[in-house]
């Protein structure tokens, strides 16, 4: 993007815009853009005060001169036109200010260029003559190849109204506004603008740091390059991720069209299988209709049978007894009174009920079916397991034998992630193990080896399962141990200063305070500088486990192991048990060393570069940490990061 700078009168920026663009009152001597309302005053250069842009000014003279040269132009855009007229459009140009490099009809040189004031010494003569129409066409390569290589940028004489007429005369390299016979030679610094050498000796830039202005140039050109790599970086990131939108939107109406297909495919199947249910259904109750119809016309013609047979035997006794015959009554009377009680005790009890019923015994429970059917709809889709988790390198870091690891996500994911698994190995090629599972993104891993190479790796995870593993980065912790006194785990008498690097006590009695390092593997040496001591106290150095008595000398439990010392000898403790008196005591500004070797499991103490006595302690293995015990007349400083001495001098004679 060119810089929005006013335009001088003489620039080809002045003559596109000088009409539709701004206007000059000669009342409140103020442009005013009327595209952004915005107005600069004017001094009494007027329009020449404002900074060129030569740039813009040669893009446009580029542009016209291809246009002017393309098949087919009209032949009115090489007259010179006055490049102040405010009207449409604007009449010819009738005069040409050397100065300014501006074209004015005969009413805009009397309105803007009148021959008084700053304009007097100016020289106006007419406009040069249109060019050729082969020249005009040859013009574009020629204004190229005599463009000056040297900075500041370049000007036509005519202005816009010089590539109008078709460039007759050369370039030629821009003057300074204020001392108009001078060319640009400098760059000043500290007001961003080319100036003349002029300018540095007599005006505002004398005291003002200043740069050739070729060197600037390709400084500068440099630079915009490669801002514009940079750009073009992200344009070409900007057109890839363009192809995928259209790329998403094609897979958009695939998937569209696939599962509206799918969709219907599922209703039909739906449709099918109650069309099936009901056919079912149908034939159920066409059966149960059928065998009750066979019930009740089997049973219609049992008891029309039975009805028929009792009414004749009715008309048949009814006419037995209107005969007067006794004997002959008689004679068939035992016989005839069997045969109806026969034929009463056919009509039993429920004879005369129907043996079905006309209701059915067949009910439909539509409603759950119903419910189904209104809540029927779409779930979420069965997710992906997230993909490969992107170790952020930058952030990937190690601090003394802490490592902190950090990874995103890759761009456009649509997996969802609940949640990532980070695994470290053992720092000596071994299996890798779970360190940390939850959702953060960023992880910090403290009590490490120190001097020891550890490979990483993170993964992802979600209800659908785990996903693949990222790449290994390899970290690698810091050679020697960086540590300091840990206030949070200290004795509370003990009182720390420096940084955490010296500490005292308050208190007469001895206590502990630890170290923020914690050691389980490798050689490490540390130092204590005796900064006082007062009424021959006995400091104990040596290690400790975490969880070590804190209000009392240090290694008088059996979480400690320590060399206690006073101005003339020494003793090695442990849970309260002395040994190896060794003569040889500390005093102000005394150094005492502690060399703690678990390849070897042993712990040695120097004083002042002396080993002091044999080795202190053998098979020595677990977690430590340095330990220190004093009282109120001692103060030690800590000194860690040491490489272990090879000078150390041989241990002195023990005592008794």
């Amino acid at each position: 993007v060119l810089p929005m700078v006013p335009a001088p009168p003489g620039s080809f920026a002045a003559a596109a815009r000088g009409a539709a663009c701004s206007s000059l009152s000669s009342s409140s001597s103020s442009i005013t853009c009327p595209q952004c309302h915005r107005s600069a005053s004017l001094d009494h250069r007027g329009l020449r005060g404002f900074q060129r842009n030569r740039l813009l000014e040669a893009i446009v003279q580029r542009y016209q001169q291809g246009r002017g040269a393309a098949p087919g132009a009209s032949a009115a855009a090489a007259v010179a036109i006055c490049q102040l007229c405010d009207r449409t459009p604007p009449e010819p140009a009738a005069t040409l200010c050397e100065q300014c490099d501006v074209l004015y009809c005969s009413a805009c040189q009397l309105k803007c260029h009148p021959s008084r004031g700053p304009f007097a010494k100016h020289r106006l003569v007419q406009p040069p003559p249109p060019p050729a129409p082969a020249e005009a066409a040859s013009r574009p390569t020629g204004a190229a190849q005599g463009a000056p290589s040297g900075g500041g940028g370049c000007k036509s004489p005519g202005g816009a109204g010089a590539g109008a007429t078709g460039g007759s005369t050369a370039r030629k390299f821009p003057t300074c506004p204020e001392h108009e016979m001078e060319n640009y030679s400098m760059y000043c610094v500290s007001c961003r603008t080319p100036v003349c050498y002029l300018c540095l000796e007599e005006g505002r830039h004398a005291k003002h740091e200043v740069k050739p202005l070729g060197a600037m140039w390709k400084q500068h050109k440099a630079q915009l390059s490669q801002a514009l790599n940079g750009v073009s970086d992200k344009a070409k990131e900007a057109k890839e991720f363009l192809v995928q939108l259209k790329n998403i939107l094609q897979q958009i109406q695939e998937n569209g069209l696939d599962y509206e297909a799918c969709l219907v495919a599922q209703c039909d199947a739906l449709v099918d299988a109650l069309t099936r249910q009901k056919a079912k259904l149908l034939t159920k109750v066409t059966k149960e209709r059928e065998h009750k119809l066979k019930m009740v016309w089997d049973q219609i013609n049992h008891c029309t049978l039975k009805l028929r047979q009792s009414t004749g035997l009715m008309e048949y006794c009814l006419e037995v007894i209107k005969e007067n015959d006794p004997s002959g009554f008689l004679q068939i009377s035992d016989a005839l009174i069997k045969r109806v009680q026969v034929s009463q005790e056919q009509w039993v009890k429920g004879a005369l009920e129907p043996k079905v019923s006309a209701e059915f015994d067949l009910t439909l429970d539509s409603e759950p079916l119903l419910q189904a059917i209104h809540q029927l709809d779409f779930i979420q889709m069965k997710c992906r397991v997230p993909p490969i988790p992107l170790l952020q390198l930058e952030k990937c870091c190690t601090r003394n034998n802490s490592v902190t690891l950090a990874w995103r996500m890759p761009p456009f994911t649509h997996s969802p992630v609940d949640g990532y698994i980070l695994e470290l190995d053992d720092g000596a090629g071994g299996q890798f193990r779970e360190v940390y599972v939850g959702k953060e993104t960023l992880c910090t891993i403290d009590g490490l080896h120190f001097n020891s190479t550890y490979n990483a790796r993170v993964k992802a995870f979600n209800s659908s399962g785990v996903g693949p593993y990222s790449k290994t980065v390899v970290l690698q912790t810091s050679d020697v141990a960086w540590f300091t006194f840990d206030p949070n785990s200290g004795h509370r008498d003990i009182i720390l200063s420096n940084d955490n690097q010296t500490a005292t006590c308050s208190s007469y009695d001895d206590r502990v305070v630890l170290g923020t390092a914690a050691f389980s593997k490798g050689v490490h040496y540390w130092e204590l500088h005796v900064d006082r001591y007062d009424n021959h106290p006995d400091p104990a150095f040596g290690v400790a486990r975490a969880s070590v008595v804190k209000d009392m000398m240090l290694g008088k439990d059996d979480k400690a192991w320590a060399m206690y010392v006073d101005n003339n000898r020494s003793w090695f403790m442990h849970c309260n048990s002395h040994t190896n008196r060794t003569e040889g005591g500390v005093c102000k500004g005394a150094t005492v060393g502690v060399l703690l070797d678990l390849n070897k499991h042993t712990l040695t103490f120097f004083i002042n570069g002396q080993q002091q006595g044999p080795t202190a302690f053998s098979h020595v293995d677990g977690v430590f940490m340095p330990a220190l015990s004093l009282n109120r007349n001692v103060q030690v400083t800590l000194h860690t990061g040491l490489e272990v001495p090879t000078n150390l001098g041989r241990p002195k004679l023990s005592g008794n």
